[in-house]
């Protein structure tokens, strides 16, 4: 792809140049009438630059762009130089072939689009010499992405989709198995079969896998953890973005399919890239707009085209899992840009909790508090609603964390605008003082001898130390070896015996920078409301053009032929209707005309010539290559294949017949 999307005005002249001779002196004839004789085509082709440099030519020119026209050298502008094929995948679903070659071989006649080859491949490009009417266009890249339908009302996703809630009940559901792994490193059945029934409508794997990919949770044998820092990292951006890179994290998994170790580390450039593309792609779309899923793989091709950053087939279904887009599900799928409706958090209450110690968490709660919620009760179930329970075994793994009763008091009181069962509190005192009754301790032990005992009096050894077991044995925090070692080392103690648990002490790989907030990308397209003005222009100027030949003293073949310049937006000034030189090439037949039906048909069958029909009493067009005329019961009848289908339609019944014609370009 080239920096410029225009090469320069010698390489416009060069193509035109290999054009066959009789496609070259027609394209010329157009603008300058007869050419005389004898003629020096470099000199031909400067006049034919001094008249397309005319202010008023370039106005008309840019006048006459529709929207199709803007489609077609948008995208060429997006490829930088299309080759065909580029630009049939592209419009695949909105233009067919015949329409799409109608349209391209009409913007070459109008001067604004040619074709060259490079290395034995046909390229499609724009003509520098009306970079200045063209420019506009190009960049409009909008155009490609036009959604008709507005939004009456709000999309919803037919299946549950990552949110804010969703992970604080997944960290609930990891934090009470206490063996979540196989040996093998895959999920448990149990632990499958439970996920089923507290996220219905989620894929637990590859939700896990994801989680893991961001470090939010790691893999120590057989057991899953969460990484407290990554969480707290996790906390300090939008749920819009937690959500974006959640969705880059499930492309990731998606594309490596995981099943060993996942170190998040190998996928930080991977993450980084995919939230990058997916900010861009969502920064394009309009909140008050519904999407086609067609429009919205264009956009994702655009983006590909530009960032060079590719993404899979789930790309769209990665952005649904996790309510980036919401769909609806009936008929054509039909897409709506995420609307961050929650971000206004109110004052009212967040959860409600009931008498049976069940807790319902509403939307707007902030992923803070969900998460604080988290580590203290159980989930119950996830989707739509999402309902957690405090039970004896909940409170008791907050006890092991060192939340006391009074900070769950006080955390369900504010949530719920003090509205929390009174029994629930009573049964928290109760657990909270059963589980001091008899505990089991963690952590690392300080075995100090009788000589040595002033050093647990020393700081900052003394601050580390949580309990004194008993004479000379104290408890210090399970994290604490390294700290605890040094404050030895500086009291003057060079021998220290440390006697380590041998289990696997590997935690979370974290990424230097969890998880930026948005850096300076915005759309990568420039989005711009395409007014009708050009219509009107367009318009008056074809009627200026029609009145004016009309008033020539010209047969009616030859006014037919001009008339039909006219339409096709091959006239750009008066003088080209005045100074015509006519060459008559019948393209098109129309109603009672059935020998020249005929003759069209079979010259497009010889050529296999795309055509465009028109069938009596209806108005919408057929595109296709015909394949043969043959002869049923008396009526000859057109084969035509439609591409998707094949058509049959008797010759009596076409309205209209036109061959659309091959590049001029083409030899």
């Amino acid at each position: 792809m080239n920096d410029s999307i225009f090469r320069s005005v010698e390489f416009w002249k060069s193509a035109l140049l290999t054009m066959p001779d009789n496609s070259f002196f027609e394209l010329l004839r157009n603008v300058f009438g007869k050419i005389k004789t004898p003629f020096n085509k470099q000199q031909l082709l400067k006049d034919l630059e001094i008249f397309l440099l005319r202010e008023d030519i370039q106005k008309t020119i840019a006048a006459y762009i529709d929207e199709n026209d803007s489609k077609i050298i948008a995208a060429v502008s997006l490829f930088g130089e299309a080759a065909p094929g580029d630009l049939e995948d592209f419009f695949s679903g909105e233009f067919s072939s015949g329409q799409l070659q109608d349209i391209i071989v009409n913007l070459e006649e109008r001067f604004i689009l040619y074709r060259f080859s490079e290395e034995n491949a046909s390229r499609i490009a724009l003509n520098p010499v009306l970079e200045k009417a063209l420019s506009p266009v190009a960049g409009n890249i909008s155009v490609l992405l036009k959604s008709p339908l507005f939004a009456t009302a709000g999309c919803e996703n037919a299946s549950p989709a990552l949110n804010d809630r969703i992970l604080a009940a997944l960290l609930s559901f990891v934090l009470k198995w206490e063996s979540f792994f196989r040996a093998e490193g895959v999920i448990r059945k149990q632990v499958i079969e439970a996920g089923k029934t507290c996220f219905p409508g989620f894929e637990l794997e590859r939700v896990i896998g994801c989680l893991q990919i961001l470090g939010l949770f790691y893999a120590d044998a057989d057991r899953l953890l969460p990484d407290k820092k990554r969480f707290d990292d996790f906390c300090q951006i939008s749920e819009r973005e937690r959500m974006e890179y959640c969705a880059a994290a499930l492309l990731a998994y998606d594309e490596v399919k995981i099943q060993t170790e996942i170190l998040p580390p190998l996928f930080r450039t991977r993450i980084r890239d995919s939230v990058n593309f997916i900010r861009g792609f969502l920064g394009s779309l309009d909140v008050k707009f519904l999407y086609t899923e067609k429009i919205l793989n264009r956009l994702k091709n655009i983006h590909t085209a530009k960032t060079g950053i590719k993404q899979g087939d789930k790309f769209l279904d990665a952005l649904e899992k996790t309510g980036l887009i919401t769909g609806k599900p009936d008929g054509e799928r039909l897409f709506q840009l995420y609307s961050d409706t929650a971000a206004v958090k109110s004052e009212s209450p967040v959860i409600a909790v009931d008498s049976g110690f069940s807790i319902l968490v509403y939307p707007e709660i902030n992923f803070i508090d969900a998460i604080a919620i988290a580590g203290f009760l159980n989930i119950r179930e996830a989707g739509a609603v999402v309902c957690f329970e405090l039970d004896k075994n909940s409170a008791v793994r907050a006890f092991d964390k060192g939340i006391n009763a009074d900070e769950i008091t006080k955390i369900l009181l504010r949530l719920s605008g003090g509205r929390a069962d009174d029994a629930l509190l009573w049964n928290l005192k109760d657990w909270e003082k059963r589980h001091r009754e008899v505990s089991l301790k963690k952590g690392i032990v300080l075995s100090l001898s009788q000589d040595k005992l002033y050093l647990s009096e020393t700081q900052p050894l003394a601050a580390m130390i949580s309990e004194t077991l008993a004479p000379g044995v104290f408890l210090l925090g399970e994290n604490m070896m390294e700290e605890a070692s040094a404050a030895l080392h500086n009291a003057g103690i060079d021998i220290i015996a440390c006697h380590v648990n041998k289990k696997n002490q590997t935690g979370a790989l974290s990424l230097n920078t969890c998880f930026p907030p948005p850096s300076a990308v915005s759309s990568i397209l420039e989005i711009s409301e395409t007014g009708k003005e050009n219509e009107s222009i367009r318009d008056n100027l074809i009627s200026e053009f029609q009145e004016f030949l009309s008033r020539l003293p010209l047969g009616k073949p030859e006014k037919d032929e001009l008339s039909a310049r006219i339409d096709r937006r091959l006239v750009l000034c008066k003088d080209q209707l005045r100074e015509a030189d006519i060459r008559y090439e019948k393209l098109e037949a129309r109603h009672m005309d059935y020998t020249g039906k005929q003759i069209i048909a079979k010259q497009a069958i010889a050529q296999r010539s795309p055509v465009e029909i028109i069938r009596q009493g209806k108005e919408k067009k057929i595109f296709g290559v015909p394949d043969a005329l043959v002869k049923e019961n008396g009526d000859l009848i057109l084969v035509i294949d439609c591409g998707d289908d094949v058509t049959r339609i008797p010759l009596a019944k076409i309205s209209l017949l036109r061959r659309i014609k091959k590049s001029i370009f083409e030899k």
